[in-house]
């Protein structure tokens, strides 16, 4: 007989309900705050800026102005990035309730918290970078890259498209299954290695897709939206592998038409 919860569920029904809601949370409720702040700093941005993007007016980048443009950096990738680690999350839940495993909650966290770990160090990188560009003046003051400079960073992208290291993390995050077997370990510090393990690989992925944003506008919420999607084609569409060399050449092109211009 199953051992009844003091609110008169089994505990088989208590795990599995808390499971759904550490999943939701994962994979919706936080991606959907990060695109709430996202949305209403780009509104901001490309309106009054008296509001939420009021800062980035500063004449001066001191300490607190520069770990505010890495928390925008930040929770971007974060609301771009964490949905497309929706099948590896899933199915690490699936094996945990296939094990019977207690504590399902901590390490579906721990497993999350890894991936977005290193998109958090990925953003100090690109923060880093987008200082050294604005100090060259070649990015605007609304963080838009120069023509050449832009042109620079879709070369970049699209080369990179067609390299086999593009290829080799890509197919890694296209197979979560795959890697959850050949790296499977034990516990909740095994679950956050895990997450940091997958995440290395999709920031091998999608990096050079990342610095797009500085060619189309970092806070261009029609540019971010169109790379989030571009990112879950590649990640999730039978075509996906074939999606990233096509894409290679378009880059390719546009970089050679920005030059030209």
């Amino acid at each position: 007989m199953a051992t009844a919860a003091p609110d008169g569920r089994t505990l088989l029904e208590t795990a599995l309900k808390h499971e759904r809601l550490v999943t939701a949370t994962l994979l919706v409720v936080i991606p959907l705050a990060c695109w709430t702040w996202i949305a209403l700093m780009a509104r901001d941005m490309y309106g009054s800026m008296q509001g939420s993007s009021a800062w980035m007016m500063t004449a001066t980048w001191d300490g607190p102005h520069l770990v505010l443009l890495w928390a925008m950096w930040a929770v971007m990738m974060t609301a771009m990035m964490l949905p497309s680690a929706a099948p590896l999350v899933l199915l690490y839940a699936g094996a945990l309730r296939t094990r019977g495993d207690a504590r399902t909650g901590r390490k579906l966290y721990a497993i999350g918290a890894g991936y977005v770990v290193v998109w958090a160090l990925f953003s100090v990188v690109v923060t880093v970078l987008q200082r050294v560009l604005s100090s060259a003046l070649v990015l605007t003051p609304m963080m838009e890259a120069t023509p050449m400079a832009g042109a620079a960073v879709l070369a970049v992208g699209g080369l990179y498209q067609l390299t086999p290291l593009k290829s080799a993390c890509l197919r890694v995050c296209r197979s979560p299954l795959s890697y959850l077997l050949q790296h499977w370990r034990p516990g909740a510090t095994g679950a956050f290695q895990l997450g940091v393990h997958h995440g290395a690989y999709c920031v091998g992925c999608c990096w050079a897709l990342m610095l797009l944003l500085f060619a189309g506008g970092v806070m261009n919420l029609v540019v971010i939206v169109a790379l989030t999607v571009w990112v879950l084609v590649e990640k999730f569409a039978p075509f996906g592998e074939q999606t990233a060399r096509v894409t290679g050449v378009a880059l390719l092109a546009s970089a050679i038409w920005m030059a030209a211009r």
